[in-house]
């Protein structure tokens, strides 16, 4: 096996299948990266038995079919560190990969590709076009409220629904819910599936703001994703999500509007003077008018007071500010509505122009 390659050609699909592997595993292959040379291309796969990400480039020149597995941070750190525009050389000497560039020659050791773990084969359910935005919408409109490390397993990762021409995303960690639907333009089949934490995030991070089309599988028990760049792949959590329309407030009469970057600045100050552990804030509704107040052990205290458009009766009302600055982040439009009924009860919160995507805080008691 042997092929010759750019550094700029050989780093982008190296860096972009290190992501999947595992660095500190029980297993010493996972820790590899699988190299392989067939049909005119190089092929770069990486897993850690979660995910696992296929890459490929074209070859030209001379090379020689075969595959191997050598230790991916080791590789990817060698050709991070050669010069942009040269040359580099990969063939096996005996049970060692031999990688030449320039006046440079470094040697890795090699465990058998066939040792290497793939992803049982399986048949996709459903399928369906999105493009790279439209995705990348849904999913960081919502992964923040993702539990983590959460007994209630399938807690830790993200619900996927497909329904008529609605593709939905759901989270939540038991104390805040996030979701956001898009209209499709097909009708699909109804489908819920979770992905796990890893897999969410590592989609998040290979796909960008661009109109660029994916395909998305779903099958039994995996999720796989297909784009001129790369193939992934992640197992879903077997288990079933909560009914999450259950929690969607009903009955908020008391509709909050205001400016997304003024409550922001002002949550964000007052934060800095909350309970490092419970970061609860303490909000004071009246006419017009919203009072945020803050304070610690250390009897430090913050106050800010925001105009809003609120004409409802006084209420006051506890949160957690670090889920209210993750929500208002997480929206596009310039103002934000939030609906209330109680101090006991959640709150609402949406873009003022827009209902795709609605989020569900708890209150707190304070």
């Amino acid at each position: 096996m042997k092929f010759t390659i750019s550094r700029e050609k050989f780093l982008q699909p190296l860096q972009l299948v290190s992501g999947a592997v595992e660095r500190r595993h029980t297993l010493p292959i996972l820790s590899n990266v699988l190299i392989k040379v067939s049909e005119d291309a190089l092929w770069l796969t990486g897993t850690d038995l979660e995910v696992e990400l296929i890459s490929s480039i074209k070859l030209e020149g001379e090379f020689s079919e075969g595959e191997i597995t050598v230790p991916a941070k080791k590789l990817f750190d060698i050709i991070r560190g050669i010069s942009d525009g040269t040359d580099i050389s990969f063939s096996l000497d005996g049970n060692k990969a031999l990688i030449r560039a320039g006046r440079g020659r470094y040697t890795l050791s090699t465990l058998s590709a066939n040792d290497y773990p793939n992803l049982e084969d399986w048949e996709g359910e459903v399928e369906f076009e999105i493009s790279c935005s439209d995705l990348k919408r849904l999913i960081d409109s919502t992964h923040f409220s993702m539990a983590q490390q959460d007994v209630r397993y399938y807690l830790n990762g993200m619900s996927l629904e497909t329904e008529d021409n609605i593709i939905r995303t759901v989270a939540t960690d038991g104390h805040r819910l996030a979701l956001c639907r898009l209209e499709y333009n097909n009708t699909l089949p109804a489908r819920q599936v979770i992905i796990p934490r890893k897999g969410v995030l590592e989609i998040s991070r290979l796909i960008g703001e661009d109109d660029k089309l994916l395909k998305i599988q779903i099958g039994a028990n995996h999720l796989r994703l297909f784009s001129s760049d790369f193939i992934f792949t992640s197992k879903l959590v077997d288990g079933r999500f909560p009914d999450y329309r259950r929690v969607l407030p009903k009955d908020g009469d008391k509709t909050v509007l205001a400016s997304k970057a003024v409550l922001k600045e002002a949550f964000s100050r007052a934060a800095i003077l909350s309970n490092e552990k419970f970061r609860g804030v303490r909000l004071n509704l009246s006419s017009g008018e919203l009072k945020i107040t803050a304070n610690n052990p250390e009897q430090e205290e913050a106050e800010e007071i925001v105009d809003v458009d609120y004409q409802g009766d006084d209420l006051e009302i506890g949160f957690n500010v670090a889920y209210l600055i993750d929500v208002l982040n997480a929206l596009v439009s310039e103002k934000v509505q939030i609906s209330l009924s109680d101090s006991n009860a959640s709150a609402l919160i949406q873009d003022a122009e827009d209902d795709a995507a609605l989020y569900v805080i708890m209150p707190m008691r304070l």
